[in-house]
């Protein structure tokens, strides 16, 4: 199943990176281009963009895009941390840096990848279908306190060990193979009072065991640094979070790059030398409007946030 895929705060996003002719763009995370065609459009022939994504229905995707766009073109398929390392080797700089957070539209609604809870659907929930670990092994070999720690930890879910207790018990007569056997699962450990509480009782579960099978906090900390390098001065790195642990990472980062002295308070000189390297275009996340929510509910939780490379500033 499938669905037309609508880029989440792409006029905000566009408007902040201010595309020129002839830069040089990096979209971190491709997904079906969306935000990349727009950047496209901007950069124009003169312009480079290269799209990175570990999942290779993108790179079939970027297929057809490369042939729709006028800008030169590259992708490469790997973990957008490592793809970064990679051009900083090559000696690539940038005028713009930009990632999407999180699992992308087209991969919700292709059901057979196992993401949503909306779709009976094997467990899998791998972002690359040639890694190793996927969600069905999550479920059914990791330990009960390991799960509730999970829960907890990436999921933010206050029924952590209720609903650990209670996939360790229904496994324990059968493995749970498909995303509805959870989701009934996960309901049926559900405290009564919360039965009538808003949200999707499976919501925070199934987003702690796609970050876990996908190491998608661990790839955010590593990518921080290198989308950051790349830049030139005067160029920007934004970031569309989904969730607090992700825009909590990426409020973080910004912030210490626009950091200036460090010394303590009581210091009467400044000893440290350290001056800021970056201004913040979004002193609080931008977040959709509510014409976008109208027309793309899944925009709800999305964040914005945009950092500028300033000079002289301490790495």
């Amino acid at each position: 199943m499938t669905r037309t895929h609508v880029p989440v705060l792409a006029g905000e996003l566009i408007e902040l990176l201010d595309p020129h002719p002839g830069d040089t763009a990096i979209d971190c995370t491709f997904g079906d281009g969306g935000h990349a065609r727009l950047v496209a459009g901007r950069i124009g022939p003169t312009g480079l963009l290269v799209c990175i994504d570990r999942d290779p229905a993108a790179e079939e995707r970027f297929e057809a895009f490369s042939r729709d766009v006028e800008c030169e073109t590259r992708f490469i398929r790997m973990d957008y941390a490592d793809a970064l390392e990679h051009l900083i080797e090559e000696g690539v700089e940038a005028d713009m840096a930009y990632l999407d957070l999180g699992v992308s539209s087209m991969q919700v609604d292709t059901w057979e990848r196992g993401f949503s809870y909306s779709y009976d659907a094997p467990l899998d929930m791998r972002m690359d279908p040639g890694q190793e670990l996927d969600a069905r092994q999550v479920v059914n070999e990791w330990d009960e306190r390991r799960l509730s720690q999970l829960f907890s930890a990436y999921g933010e879910e206050r029924y952590s060990r209720q609903f650990a207790r209670a996939i360790a018990r229904r496994r324990s007569k059968a493995p749970i193979e498909t995303t509805h056997q959870l989701v009934e699962t996960i309901k049926s450990a559900l405290p009564a009072p919360a039965r009538f509480a808003g949200g999707h009782p499976a919501k925070r579960v199934f987003q702690a065991i796609r970050i876990a099978v996908n190491d998608e906090l661990e790839s955010l900390d590593r990518a921080l640094p290198p989308a950051w390098t790349i830049l030139r001065p005067g160029g920007r790195f934004a970031a569309i979070s989904f969730h607090s642990l992700e825009d909590r990472r990426v409020k973080r980062f910004m912030a210490a790059r626009a950091r200036g002295c460090i010394c303590p308070p009581d210091l009467p000189v400044c000893a440290c030398g350290r001056t800021p390297e970056a201004e913040l275009l979004t002193q609080r996340p931008v977040a959709p409007t509510p014409g976008e929510l109208a027309d793309n509910p899944r925009a709800g939780s999305g964040r914005l946030r945009v950092a500028k490379k300033i000079d002289g500033g301490a790495a």
